[in-house]
């Protein structure tokens, strides 16, 4: 059963659903290919009627509560890092979604930009660093603006603490692989309507793919997903 840690609590007041039902379908949401109105649906079947509507500001709202308590706990990732982009569609226009895994797969930042470019390369890079610490080296494809993004990183560095940058595409097929399982969760939505819903959907879901991977510490290899999400937010 999904029992929220009480400090969770009090962000749901003036909400008419219980706190576990919201979490428990934004989870949902976050691990399956389901569409808002498949989510509407489920509802029904537990005797309860929301639109979908309602949960997907649900999700825009609540996803970040995941995605909070996985950066809190997430494992150390490994110094070897492959960096990638990926497209997502946007009012029927194509936004990147950078994202890095370690050499063991192991999901380590991602960042949604409007624009593929150098500045978007830095804001990530920055980001990745923050929260998981400068890596040994570093695998993009022959992208410029990633090469210039990583350069800017090793400025006033010294030598044998520089980021190595290794430009094999080949050694990205784990980053590239590791993208399908994002596009297949965001692919029943048809594309979103804001950035903002976007960037939230996106961060929860990343964030669940994070629990399936056992990256959250004090997981288990025998429980399920849904149990370490469970204890997760109970913690």
């Amino acid at each position: 059963m999904l029992t929220l840690c009480p400090t969770l609590l009090p962000k749901f007041k003036g909400f008419c659903s219980s706190a576990s039902v919201i979490m428990l379908f934004v989870y949902m949401k976050c691990r399956f290919s389901l569409s808002y109105r498949e989510l509407e649906e489920m509802m029904q079947l537990r005797g309860a009627v929301v639109d979908h509507s309602t949960l997907q500001r649900w999700v825009r709202r609540f996803a970040k509560l995941i995605s909070d308590r996985v950066r809190q706990r997430k494992k150390p990732v490994k110094g070897s890092w492959r960096m990638d982009e990926t497209y997502i569609k946007l009012k029927g226009k194509w936004v990147y979604l950078y994202r890095a895994v370690d050499s063991q797969g192991d999901t380590i930042d991602f960042l949604l930009r409007a624009k593929r470019d150098a500045a978007a390369a830095k804001a990530f890079f920055k980001k990745a660093i923050k929260h998981n610490g400068r890596p040994a080296k570093v695998t993009v494809d022959k992208s410029g603006s990633n090469k210039v993004a990583l350069d800017f990183c090793n400025q006033g560095v010294a030598e044998n603490e520089k980021i190595k940058i290794r430009q094999i595409k080949y050694l990205n097929n784990i980053v590239e692989q590791d993208h399908r399982f994002i596009k297949k969760r965001t692919k029943p939505t048809l594309g979103f309507k804001c950035f903002h819903a976007a960037r939230a959907t996106i961060a929860g879901i990343e964030s669940v793919r994070m629990i399936q991977k056992g990256q959250i510490t004090g997981q288990t290899a025998n429980t399920s997903s849904y149990n370490n999400f469970v204890n997760l937010m109970a913690a």
